[in-house]
């Protein structure tokens, strides 16, 4: 196989091997979307003398971290012909992007698992988990706290960049795991007129929380469907993303979203581990937690980058016997020191205090799990008593690290 950049001339070859291989066949617009959107990433393919037989695609994203923010690939679109599967062909596409990511200092990738025994082992790991919500909205929210009774408002989806751009980018500093956004992701993302999986659901909608000209505390993006008579289906109300300065103010947009005209159904995914509305929900029979499951998947590409460009909350001096197949460099005893909220990596032949695979690393890079709990798993050895407990509060965050930005 060669492994080379797929030009702008193959694009559309590209995008018919996807579809191939996820068994799609999307209608005009959307393929229209779908090649704009590979056009602005990297592009990584497989050739079989001219035969493109395998692709990549990364965005090219910066991720909040603990602190502050990291270049991060965004892998997407990942294919293999049928007709050449376990040849090597995904293993080595994805042994090149690593490549590039460590000369271009880009410590992290990060993508969605289509199929979860895929990618663990390349090193990736579940950086996060998140909830899916139902609220039954046939009656009013039962709440046992007093929502906020500042004024809503509806803004134009045109407009959302500008009003609740700067709070969800505000979001990005006190939560680990989300996106940048610019003003083309919004739109071309987050606020299509249409939604990619559902073309019953109605054009975005945007409320706020606050009077014009007053900074808002939180807002809210949706979309609604009608119900069904002949089913007896009611009318849904489909939550994609709710921030908010606080429970009350949570509180007044969920209460809000419960209590639309003509629905009768609200649902959301995506929800952070810490989201209060269960806790502050009077009746947890009308809201109910319905699922949960591994969000972005995490790959620590350069280890000794990856955690000294994020915080740390406590004190910890720890030795990592850390084992990585697909990336020699980050193999080996690192000595990490944690003090003043930064840390140092060094490579050292002390004794280890702990040994961990680096997807078990990347697993709690976020803060989303702790490596006690590998440790039970039988993933982490402990080598010294007391070593996990120590990284682990170290590794600590404030919130859950949380995004809804499926790519």
């Amino acid at each position: 196989m060669d492994i080379r950049d797929v030009p702008e001339a193959h694009v559309d070859r590209a995008m018919e091997l996807v579809y191939l291989v996820f068994h799609d066949n999307p209608e005009e617009e959307e393929r229209k979307h779908h090649r704009e959107l590979v056009l602005q990433c990297e592009r990584i393919g497989a050739y079989d003398g001219d035969t493109l037989v395998g692709f990549v695609a990364a965005h090219r994203f910066t991720l909040s971290v603990p602190g502050g923010d990291l270049p991060c690939p965004g892998l997407t679109f990942v294919s293999v012909a049928p007709t050449h599967r376990r040849r090597g062909v995904l293993s080595a596409m994805i042994a090149e992007l690593f490549r590039r990511a460590a000369r271009q200092d880009r410590p992290l990738a990060a993508l969605w698992a289509s199929e979860d025994a895929i990618y663990g082992r390349y090193g990736f790991a579940p950086a996060m988990e998140c909830l899916s919500v139902e609220i039954d909205s046939r009656r009013p929210l039962a709440l046992r706290i007093t929502p906020d009774e500042r004024p809503l408002r509806l803004v134009a989806p045109a407009d959302a960049p500008d009003v609740v751009g700067p709070y969800y980018d505000a979001t990005r500093a006190v939560r680990a795991g989300r996106i940048a956004r610019d003003a083309e992701r919004w739109s071309g993302e987050w606020l299509t007129e249409e939604d990619e999986e559902d073309d019953e659901l109605s054009p975005p909608r945007i409320v706020v929380l606050g009077a014009e000209g007053e900074p808002i505390a939180g807002y809210a993006v949706y979309r609604t469907k009608s119900g069904n008579d002949d089913t007896n289906t009611p009318g849904v109300v489909r939550v994609d993303e709710l921030e908010a300065d606080d429970a009350a103010a949570a509180a007044a947009l969920w209460r809000y979203a419960a209590s639309i005209d003509l629905t009768g159904t609200v649902r959301a995914w995506g929800r952070p581990l810490d989201d209060p509305l269960a806790l502050f929900a009077a009746d947890r029979d009308q809201v109910r937690i319905t699922g949960r499951f591994p969000g972005l998947w995490v790959r620590l590409v350069d280890v000794a980058a990856a955690l000294t460009g994020r915080s740390w909350a406590a004190p910890a001096d720890v030795v990592l016997d850390v084992r990585d197949d697909q990336v020699p460099a980050n193999t080996g005893r690192f000595r990490l020191t944690a003090t003043g909220g930064t840390c140092s990596y060094e490579p050292v032949d002390a004794a280890p205090d702990l040994s961990l695979d680096v997807r078990d690393l990347a697993a709690c890079y976020l803060g989303g799990t702790q490596v006690r709990h590998l440790v039970r798993a039988g993933l982490v050895v402990e080598h010294t008593e007391g070593a996990a407990a120590r990284l682990d509060a170290a590794l600590a965050t404030e919130l859950e690290p949380n995004t809804g930005d499926e790519f």
